[in-house]
């Protein structure tokens, strides 16, 4: 029998429903010759007003964010366009994780709650169609689809979650929260959110059957 006390999943989409972008950018980097967790650390500098930051709450355009993204890793080094690195996030969609989105759907209201980029035509997911299309068909599937890109603000910033917890109709205990990264975990979890961080999908999964009480497989 589901789980009463849970009214909601919400799932991050890079690095949950798709694969990590830390392994495109690990094959960036290696083709590039940078060195290793370069751009993850530029992206943690200055985290919440750094480029990627700003671009995430669509303060910056596609065009300002690539100028940018390239004067911060200019200065640590090794200048990388932002545009570059935007087109590194639109990973292999994992199966898995779709299947057990279905699993929920007739039990749970499933949001996707993601930080992401409008990166303009022809650029990101677009310049791959048939990705493109995978992509609007698995977020077909979510009751809410929540943007830090429409909305303005973004993970791990707490108005996020509480916009999300609004729209929904729930309290942050109603919810079950996947995400790849802990620094977004730890507010939805101190919000009161049941958090589960995906590191290994099959474990990640094992342990949302055990809050849900359903089958996902």
């Amino acid at each position: 029998m589901p789980n009463p006390a849970i009214r909601a999943v919400l799932w991050d989409f890079g690095g949950v429903m798709t694969e990590s972008p830390f392994l495109a950018f690990r094959r960036f980097e290696k083709e590039r010759g940078l060195p290793a967790d370069f751009l993850r650390g530029i992206n943690a500098r200055n985290h919440d007003h750094n480029a990627w930051a700003r671009f995430e709450r669509s303060e910056l355009s596609p065009g300002q964010f690539d100028e940018a993204f390239a004067a911060e890793t200019r200065a640590a080094g090794w200048e990388v366009r932002g545009l570059d690195v935007i087109d590194l996030l639109y990973g292999e969609v994992r199966p898995a994780m779709v299947t057990a989105l279905c699993a929920c759907k007739g039990h749970y209201t499933n949001a996707c709650v993601t930080n992401n980029v409008a990166a303009g035509p022809g650029r990101g997911v677009d310049r791959d169609p048939g990705r493109a299309g995978e992509w609007k068909r698995i977020l077909g599937l979510f009751d809410v689809v929540i943007e830090s890109s429409r909305i303005g603000v973004r993970k791990p910033e707490t108005r996020f979650f509480e916009l999300a917890c609004d729209q929904l109709g729930i309290v942050p205990n109603q919810a079950v929260y996947l995400d790849d990264l802990g620094t977004n975990l730890k507010p939805a979890r101190m919000m009161g959110m049941h958090t589960i961080k995906v590191e290994d999908p099959a474990v990640a999964l094992a342990e949302l059957e055990l809050v849900l009480k359903i089958t996902l497989h």
